[in-house]
Parts: C-alpha cells; structure tokens; sequence
C-alpha cells in the first residue's frame, strides 16, 4: 500500500496471492436502508465483475440517454472484484431498467425497487467481504495465524491505510496529478493525466502517452483504446480548443482550455486528484502514528467519535473510550484548514508537509477552488466485525466487514505481511 510502512500486529504473516480470479475477491454492500418499493426514483441492485463503479454508471447513462448526473451510488467498489452495491436513477421507471438487462457488459441486476429518496455518496454503514487467499505454505497452520491476527485487530482496530485502489497501481498516478494542481500549473495537471508513461504499463498504453507527450495529440487519440475513456474526453476538449483558436500545439493553449481539460471529466474523478494526494499523505501520518500505538490516546493527539466529528473535551477515562471504539486518535487529511496535532506529534505531521515542499494554504487550489480541499481529521484506524477464516481446498478463506470509507487491503496486508494489491 503506497506509503504505508507499519504493521501493527506481530505474528509471521502467511503470505500468498489474492485476485488470482475476480471471484476470489467478493464485496458487498451494507446499506443505510433499503428502497421502500414506492417513489420517483428507481433503484437497482447489481452484481459487476471486473468493472470500476464509475465506468458502470457512464454506460447505464449512456444507455438510457440521460445525463449521468441523474445517476447516484453510495460508494464506489472495487474493479478487480465480484461486487455488489445499489446503484439509483433520479425520475425514471422500473422497466426502463428493466430494459438494460442484457446491454450491460458483465453487469446482472439482480432487483430492482422504487424509492422516495435518491442514493447519494456515503449512504451505507460498511462493507462486507469473502477473500480466498491462494498460494499460502500450510493452509491448515495458516489460517490459525490468520485468525490470531483478525482477533487482535477485532481488540485494537486496523490501520485506516488507502489502499492502491485509491492510487491504481501499474500507474499510481492520481495522486501526483493532485499534487500537480496544488501546484497551479494546469498544463501540468493535464500533461500527468493524460502523457507520462509508466514502465508497468502495457506497452501500447506506452505508446499513445508518448504520442502525446510528443505532441502527436490526434494521433494518439486515434490510437486510444476504449479503456481510456477519461484521457479521450480531455484530449477531444484539448483538440476543440486547439481548432477553435486556431494553433498547432498544445504549449500554445491558455490556462482556460486546460480548465476546460479538466472540467470535462466526471465530477467524482476530477475531485479524486487532490483526495488522493492527500491519501498519500495521510497513509504517512498514520505509519508514523502507528509506531506509538493506535489503541491508546497520546499527548497532543486529536480525537473525533465514530461520526468524525471532533472530541475537545475528554478525562482520564479516554483510554477506555478509545479501547471500546467509541472515539479514535487522528491522523490529518492536509488541507488548508486542518488542524495539526499537538506537541511532537504536531511536528511529525508538519515534517511530512515539509519533505513534500508544500503547504497547508496550497489546498485551497485557487486557478481551481472547487478541486482543493480544506482537509479534515480522518480515524487512524477503523472497527472490524463478524470476522472468520478457515481453510478450503483452494486456499485461506478470510471474512470480515468493515466500516464505509476503509480498505478490505488494510486487513490483508495485516494478515499477509507482503504487498497486497
């Protein structure tokens, strides 16, 4: 997991290989509430298998021919995985869903209610997961171990990590797109999305980012493939500006056009930059953070209850709270009006502004306010429940479920003690 460097239970992890098949990784949803049956808006429950949430919402807007911001989702769900989750059309009927049954691609609806409401982000209460972990030296011995280690997170809680997939990993790159912003310069901001290619990356994706990094922009839209769908929109807004204001290259565009680059891509993406960036930071505060205890209040630590909302005043008895998951130490998702701990632990968490060369005041993004960030304090680890593992024929079984927000990856990487993707 990108910049996560500490470990907090001890025993011998047993190592193996997760995602051998999409099936192998299964999440589903817990929801806040479940539709009613009546009112305007529909909802529906699907099951993808290897498609990113995102993605599956674009092709259903697509599909109806509405605009995808009548579209709403809880959260969004893993890519390589088996997953289910509601999925909610604003003013629309029961059989004109109905009617995508067969035109999604690896997509099942498996029911489909009215409801008054609209589904809007972060309306569910966690996450539930089914993981086999495959390749492991013992299987029987190892699920002993992994039952160890589920027990003692079940005491002191999980490192609250991101995990790649708020990154991606044969291209991490959301995040120094994010940095980029901080730093203003948009044609930077664009040039890291769509040009910079990475060594992991397949070598055709190489090569239509090298095209435009060369300045062959028509040609490497042409060569795009459909899994490139983001780079298309702001490389067709790119060339529209070019054309319109009658230039050649790109160096040439104004700030606007590299606005109007940016602004073409799905809100939930666009405002994914700068949150990465401060993922990646905050996966830094919580390794360094962890190193001192995660089930116990230090001096100068920032405390907020299970509803992120901050505790100012608290007694002698805050040990106790914080062993019985009522409230959590902090660690800081920077932004330009987060608050920093207190004594040295205040220090840490400057140091680490410090090593990136960037400030607090930066989040505020000003060529683009409505991507910045003010930052808030996020729990520096989270409650795992009804969890299990047990070995099968295939591998090491491992169930558990976890709050809303929190990586399944930061339970695995526990168990596994090797990197988990």
């Amino acid at each position: 997991m990108l910049n996560a460097e500490t470990y907090i239970t001890h025993q011998k992890g047993i190592g193996g290989k997760i995602r051998t098949k999409y099936e192998d990784f299964y999440v589903e949803e817990i929801p806040e509430s479940t539709p009613s049956g009546e009112g305007p808006n529909t909802w529906f429950f699907i099951e993808k298998i290897g498609r990113d949430t995102l993605d599956v919402v674009l092709d259903v807007a697509q599909e109806l021919h509405i605009d995808r911001k009548r579209m709403g989702f809880a959260g969004m769900k893993d890519k390589r995985a088996v997953t289910r989750q509601w999925l909610c059309v604003a003013n629309l009927e029961v059989e004109q869903i109905q009617e995508l049954e067969d035109k999604l691609y690896k997509v099942k609806i498996l029911k489909i209610m009215q409801n008054q409401k609209k589904l809007r982000i972060g309306q569910l209460i966690g996450n539930k997961f089914r993981l086999l972990i495959r390749d492991t030296e013992n299987p029987e011995a190892d699920v002993e171990i992994a039952n160890e280690i589920l027990a003692e997170l079940s005491q002191k809680g999980v490192p609250n990590y991101f995990g790649w997939q708020r990154f991606g990993k044969a291209r991490s790159n959301t995040h120094i797109v994010g940095k980029k912003l901080l730093e203003n310069d948009l044609g930077k901001v664009v040039d890291a999305y769509i040009g910079n290619p990475y060594d992991e990356e397949p070598e055709h994706i190489k090569e239509v980012r090298q095209m435009y990094d060369d300045g062959k922009l028509e040609e490497s839209l042409e060569s795009m493939p459909k899994g490139m769908r983001y780079e298309k929109m702001m490389l067709k807004t790119l060339l529209k500006e070019m054309k319109k204001k009658k230039i050649e290259s790109k160096e040439e565009l104004d700030e606007k056009s590299y606005i109007r680059a940016i602004e073409s891509l799905p809100k939930p993406l666009k405002r994914m930059f700068v949150h990465a960036y401060q993922s990646y930071l905050f996966n830094k505060a919580v390794s360094e953070r962890s190193k001192l205890g995660i089930d116990k209040y230090v001096e100068g630590d920032i405390i907020a209850d299970n509803d992120e909302h901050l505790v100012h005043e608290f007694g002698d008895e805050i040990d106790e709270r914080i062993k019985n998951f009522e409230v959590h130490p902090t660690a800081p998702l920077f932004g330009s009006k987060v608050p920093l701990a207190g004594g040295k632990l205040g220090e840490m968490e400057q140091k680490i502004l410090d090593d990136e060369g960037v400030t607090l005041e930066e989040f505020k993004v000003p060529k683009m306010p409505r991507l910045g960030s003010h930052g808030l304090r996020r729990a520096m680890r989270f409650k795992i429940w009804d969890v299990s593992a047990k070995a099968t024929d295939e591998g090491v079984l491992v169930e558990f479920s976890i709050p809303k927000g929190c990586y399944a990856t930061a339970v695995l990487r526990e168990i596994m003690k090797n990197e988990v993707v």
